[in-house]
C-alpha cells in the first residue's frame, strides 16, 4: 500500500507578508488552494492514504483538508520545531506511519501536471521525478547518474557540469527502500541531529546502503516549486494553463 507524504511545515518566509497568518500550501493559485491541487492528483493517481506533517498554521490546513477532501484518509503530523529545523525532521516526524508501506514524497509548495504523479507509479521501483536540463544554478537539486544510468548523488552541491538535471520534489519509493531511507532518516535525525539538512542527505546515505533509485524524466510535462512572489506570478498563469488541459 502507498502512502503520500506532503511535507507543509515551513513558514515560506520569503513569500512574506502573504504568509504573514496564511501557510503557503494554502495560497490561491489560479483561483484554487496549492494544496487542493496536489491532493487533487493525488486522487486521480488512484490514492487514497495521505499523511501531512504540518507545522506553521497547522489548524488552518487540518480544517481546510477536512472541509473539502473528506474522500481521502488523512493522518496529521505536527511539526513543534517547524521555525527551526529543515524538511528532513518533518519526514522523521512521519516514520511511524510509514512502517510496512511504500511512500510517495512530495513538497508541497509544488504545482504539477497530474500525469508526473501517474509517470511515477508506472514504477514498481523506488524512483524521483527529474527535468533534464543543464540549465542549473545553486539552488536547484541537482542528479548526478552512474554508469547504469541510477541516481549516485543528489544534492544542491552537486556540480551542474555533472548533472543531467533537476530532481523535482516528487519521489516514489518501494516497500523495501522506504524502511532504508528511514533507516538513514533516523540515524541522521537521532544520532546526528542533522535536524536542519535537506531531505536529500538521507537519500544519498540510503543509496551508499543499496537503495537503487531511478530518475523519470518528466518531458514537456510542467511542474514548478513555488518560493517567491515572482514564483507565485508565474504558479497562477501556469495553473490556467493546466486547467485548460484538463477540462479540454
Amino acid at each position: 500500500m502507498i502512502k503520500s507524504v506532503i511535507l507543509a511545515a515551513g513558514m515560506a518566509r520569503r513569500l512574506q507578508p502573504l504568509t504573514n497568518s496564511t501557510p503557503k500550501c494554502l495560497l490561491q493559485v489560479g483561483g484554487k488552494a496549492l494544496l487542493d491541487r496536489t491532493l487533487e492528483s493525488i486522487k486521480k493517481a488512484g490514492l487514497k492514504q495521505v499523511v501531512l506533517v504540518t507545522g506553521f498554521e497547522a489548524d488552518q490546513i487540518k480544517s481546510h483538508v477536512k472541509k473539502h477532501h473528506n474522500d481521502l484518509q488523512f493522518e496529521f503530523i505536527h511539526n513543534d520545531l517547524y521555525s527551526t529545523t529543515n524538511n528532513i525532521y518533518s519526514l522523521w516526524l512521519a516514520r511511524e506511519a510509514l512502517v510496512g508501506h511504500s511512500l510517495l514524497l512530495l513538497d508541497s509548495d509544488l504545482l504539477f501536471h497530474p500525469m508526473i504523479l501517474n509517470k511515477l507509479l508506472q514504477n514498481t521501483e523506488s524512483c524521483l521525478a527529474l527535468r533534464a536540463t543543464d540549465l542549473l544554478g545553486a539552488e536547484e537539486i541537482k542528479v548526478r547518474v552512474n554508469d547504469s544510468g541510477v541516481v549516485a548523488e543528489i544534492s544542491k552541491t552537486v556540480s551542474p557540469a555533472d548533472a543531467i538535471g533537476e530532481s523535482l520534489g516528487i519521489e516514489l519509493f518501494s516497500q523495501k527502500d522506504t524502511t532504508l531511507l528511514f533507516e538513514q532518516v533516523i540515524r541522521l535525525v537521532e544520532q546526528e541531529n542533522r535536524v536542519n539538512d535537506f531531505y536529500e542527505l538521507a537519500f544519498e546515505q540510503a543509496i551508499i546502503k543499496g537503495m537503487s533509485i531511478t530518475p523519470v524524466n518528466i518531458g514537456e510535462w510542467p511542474c514548478m516549486e513555488i518560493d517567491t512572489p515572482d514564483d507565485l506570478n508565474a504558479a497562477s498563469s501556469l495553473a490556467k494553463l493546466l486547467d485548460n488541459q484538463n477540462s479540454g
